[in-house]
């Protein structure tokens, strides 16, 4: 006798999208909400994290087969690559440079720490909880940590490529955005702490902040001399510039991939000849070619802001995978260790160039937090600041595929 397939509730995949379009509609609802409760509640639980939980009680208590949707694979290949598109094409390369040496400084000793806090977590674990490293398999979980490198230096759209780059199976990827949810936002509350007492510290440290006074005065003009209202034809012209670079992004990879594979099988041992990673890489070099011509005009009109859009709508497929009973509570040392290196690295770092705490707060925030909390960390300091924020976060976008790979490879190595 054969067993039975379960029955799901919700089978069709438009039922479904429309289903996790409303759940991100009501976490943006009660987070915009001004009643006490939501405004508590939010204080305490990132919105991120009820993106990816509201859509895993779906699969929890069996309403959806995730294996059935074919939404993720929609997500990850079409509106992944074209949110890389909109996401970069506001980042300003020359604005960056001016900000001066110690911002730039700060950012890549923050990436520098994920990408040697990764290695140095997944060994100190091992050696920590041997058995429990061995049930849970060291291959799955350093192929998980490859997604926690990609949120914590670019953030969602790259943790989604480390994924498929790196096949990283459901159970794994569900303890993974516990911890990035869990470690990151404890590391934000010490950073706004820093921000309150930043005066103090940068008096004490002998820090130089003359550079962050003239950004002030600079990012109090940007956004009005950015804002415009949304039109269809700029709405139109956005889309024709994502979805156009992501045809031919996918059109090179899909080319590249197999030519890596056949040719050049160092390379292909280190992974690089997946389809999806070359995706990635050329929708983002897209993205920042477009930045150099007038097509940047646009973040004015809300482009980062609709790449933000189908970035939630893969975090909620994303969702779907996830089986919160699977998570184990031990892996979480492997989130302090990692956070804790990054923490190490920049204080040093910061301490022996005399970097304003600014600097410090933002250029970490900017890895791991994203284009989602930079902005409020920078917001800390002033209100004007958000804006480097969001120009940092960008080029963690940029650089966060790449980076991330290269801790993948290092993992790899670690654990072969």
């Amino acid at each position: 006798m054969k067993a039975e397939a379960p029955t799901y509730l919700i089978q069709s995949d438009a039922v479904l999208f429309g289903i996790l379009a409303l759940i991100l509609g009501l976490v943006f609802y009660t987070k915009q909400s001004l009643h006490p409760v939501w405004v508590k509640f939010y204080t305490y639980v990132p919105a991120l994290l009820m993106c990816y939980l509201l859509p895993s009680f779906l699969t929890t208590f069996g309403l959806v087969d995730p294996d059935a949707s074919n939404l993720y694979y929609m997500a990850s290949r079409y509106l992944l690559p074209a949110a890389l598109v909109l996401l970069t094409l506001s980042v300003d390369l020359k604005g960056i440079i001016r900000l001066g040496p110690k911002a730039g400084i700060m950012f890549l000793t923050g990436t520098l720490g994920i990408v040697i806090g990764g290695p140095i977590a997944f060994l100190a674990t091992r050696a920590m909880f041997p058995e429990a490293f061995a049930a849970s398999g060291a291959d799955d979980i350093w192929r998980g940590m490859t997604t926690l490198a990609g949120s914590w230096i670019g953030g969602g759209a790259n943790q989604a490529a480390m994924k498929e780059v790196w096949e990283v199976s459901d159970a794994a990827f569900t303890q993974m955005v516990a911890i990035d949810v869990v470690w990151a936002n404890i590391w934000m509350a010490v950073l706004l702490l820093m921000a309150a007492r930043s005066a103090k510290i940068d008096a004490r440290t002998g820090a130089d902040v003359s550079a962050i006074e003239r950004i002030k005065l600079k990012m109090e003009t940007f956004q009005k001399d950015n804002a415009k209202a949304l039109t269809l034809p700029d709405l139109v012209f956005m889309a024709a510039m994502a979805f156009g670079v992501t045809g031919a992004a996918h059109a090179v990879a899909n080319w590249l991939g197999p030519a890596i594979k056949d040719n050049l099988p160092v390379l292909a041992d280190l992974n690089l000849h997946s389809t999806f990673f070359w995706l990635v890489i050329l929708a983002t070099i897209g993205g920042v070619l477009l930045s150099f011509t007038r097509a940047r005009k646009f973040e004015g009109s809300g482009a980062s802001g609709i790449g933000s859009l189908f970035v939630y709508m893969l975090v909620a497929t994303i969702g779907l995978k996830m089986d919160v009973t699977q998570i184990k509570p031990f892996l979480f040392v492997i989130g302090g260790i990692w956070i804790g290196t990054h923490a190490v690295l920049l204080l040093l770092v910061g301490k022996l160039i005399k970097a304003p705490v600014f600097f410090l707060a933002v250029g970490s925030q900017a890895n791991v937090g994203g284009a989602a909390s930079a902005p409020v960390v920078a917001s800390a300091f002033h209100t004007a600041l958000a804006p480097v924020g969001v120009l940092l976060a960008v080029l963690g976008y940029v650089v966060g595929t790449s980076a991330a790979m290269l801790t993948g490879i290092i993992l790899q190595a670690m654990a072969g």
